[in-house]
């Protein structure tokens, strides 16, 4: 139960590299339980990203752009810290699979015992959209494969840029 001391911020946080037709999803749905959703675009130090973070940033802004109450912020650091000093009460986070689950769970029980108020509220994706990674959407954009039903038009654009340049 979200308690009524804290506001109805919730937290979606990832690398988007690139965002996806799956996290927007996850980000619509969120919008509609929650008083803001706030999308944090992570630095990501442990992995090479196929987009620098301003232009993931300006890809996941364009992405949610018709949604109110959605705001697109770059952090660096623990979820939990920027969900302090966001006062979030949730963070959300989406599960396509067994695989996922298994992941999300052990990130939720270790974000509990940092901050205990935040709650991690767990999202299915409608069935076309349960396949779709940003990982797969590189390496099928890398290798010339058609990646429109995952990703929105602007990220389709940067992607196909990113083939010519490459």
């Amino acid at each position: 139960m979200i308690p009524v001391t804290l506001s109805r911020i919730a937290v979606y946080s990832g690398t988007f590299d690139p965002i996806t037709l799956g996290h927007v999803d996850v980000v619509r749905r969120a919008a509609g339980l929650f008083d803001e959703v706030i999308l944090g675009v992570a630095l990501a130090h442990h992995k090479k990203t196929l987009f620098s973070l301003d232009a993931r940033v300006l890809l996941a802004r364009n992405a949610v752009e018709s949604m109110a109450n959605v705001v697109v912020v770059p952090f660096d650091g623990l979820i939990m810290d920027f969900c302090a000093a966001r006062k979030a009460c949730a963070v959300v986070r989406g599960i396509r699979n067994v695989t996922d689950f298994d992941y999300e769970s052990q990130m939720a029980a270790m974000n509990r015992k940092l901050r205990p108020q935040v709650e991690t509220v767990f999202f299915l994706p409608d069935a076309p959209l349960a396949c779709i990674s940003s990982t797969l959407v590189r390496e099928i954009s890398k290798l010339g494969g058609d990646v429109s039903a995952m990703v929105g038009a602007d990220v389709l654009v940067a992607l196909n840029q990113l083939k010519k340049v490459g």
